[in-house]
């Protein structure tokens, strides 16, 4: 038949889950910066290719004339 779980078993097995989950706190505090910097540094590029194509834009834009005849 099965044994009993006894107070000490709990409390071990508690114990042992609190450690690995600490474990993973810890490892998952010092990810949000790496990711925040990885965000800015997106942002940024987005905004230079942006800037620079709106530039290159308004320099090969042609010039267009329109006469009323």
């Amino acid at each position: 038949m099965s044994q009993r779980v006894s107070l000490d078993d709990i409390e071990s097995k508690m114990r042992e889950i609190g450690g690995s989950a600490q474990a993973t706190v810890t490892s998952a505090t010092s990810t949000p910066p790496m990711i925040a910097g990885g965000a800015v540094a997106g942002v940024l590029v987005i905004a230079a290719i942006y800037v620079l194509g709106k530039r290159r834009g308004r320099k090969e834009a042609p010039i267009l004339e329109i006469r009323r005849i």
